[in-house]
């Protein structure tokens, strides 16, 4: 159980990497003001992104509507980089879809090692 919650946190950890480099790419202060837009309009603070990734798109949405779904792209691949992994673009997909093909690309994995071991 410990190295599932650790393996978790590191998750997190890349996921905040992603989402501060892709926020970066709209330039430093950009970054910062959604930072604190996040928190002050609909009290996300930044260490609680990775928790609250479906708050996150949310607040990205209001604040630049259609156009945080660019955002959103740039930090997906900067997360599938992050993981090693290829991206694939899935024209529907948010970052919470995302998210969850990350969760059934690690159960994927893990099947594949057990069935290897036996």
């Amino acid at each position: 159980m410990e190295t599932m919650q650790r393996k978790q946190e590191e998750f997190e950890k890349l996921f905040m990497e992603a989402v501060d480099e892709g926020l970066k790419s709209l330039g430093e202060s950009s970054r910062h003001m959604i930072f604190f837009h996040l928190e002050n309009s609909y009290s996300l603070k930044r260490h609680e992104i990775p928790k609250k990734p479906e708050a996150f798109a949310e607040g990205l949405e209001k604040i630049f509507g259609v156009g945080a779904s660019v955002i959103e792209k740039i930090i997906i691949k900067t997360l599938y980089s992050k993981l090693g992994l290829n991206y694939e673009n899935h024209k529907d997909y948010t970052v919470i879809d995302h998210l969850k093909n990350f969760k059934n690309i690690k159960e994927d994995r893990k099947n594949n090692e057990n069935l290897e071991l036996e």
